[in-house]
């Protein structure tokens, strides 16, 4: 399975979201990066990458976004604000399994500062492998949708 993956980090995640973007190339996902360069020094505020990704997710644009903060909790704040994203921060290879099979996690967020190296390449090999198991997992799926819609979030 192939997808279009949009990846974002803030200066906490800039060199693993570099080698992400690397291994996501050699398996043949489409990548779209967000965020400071590679030898960038400046801070970056998490929300405003935060939301690149997100809205290329809600509208359909990519299939599944990446995102890297110091602790990846910044990140997922903002991209739960965005119709159709479901993020959350993913410290382990059991949630990122659950979260795909559960939830259809579409937006992954991860700690660019407490999580190893290998750690990270588990947890995204696992997601992205991952499908969602529908059924009763559906239904909650579709609330959550109906939620989006009675406060007036929409990915228009």
């Amino acid at each position: 399975m192939f997808l279009k993956i949009a990846i974002g980090s803030d200066h906490h995640g800039i060199a693993i979201r570099v080698k992400i973007a690397e291994m996501l190339y050699r398996e043949g996902h489409e990548v779209f990066e967000h965020g400071p360069a590679l030898n960038s020094r400046e801070a970056t505020d998490y929300p405003d990458v935060a939301a690149e990704v997100a809205e290329l997710v809600s509208c359909g644009n990519v299939d599944r976004g990446i995102l890297i903060c110091g602790t990846g909790i910044g990140m997922c704040i903002t991209a739960n604000k965005f119709a159709g994203v479901r993020s959350a921060p993913i410290i382990d290879e059991l949630q990122a399994e659950l979260s795909r099979r559960h939830n259809d996690l579409n937006v992954l967020c991860l700690s660019g500062e407490m999580l190893s190296e290998d750690m990270i390449f588990r947890i995204i090999d696992i997601w992205i492998g991952t499908p969602f198991d529908g059924g009763r997992h559906e239904k909650r799926i579709e609330k959550i949708g109906k939620i989006e819609r009675d406060l007036g979030i929409n990915g228009d």
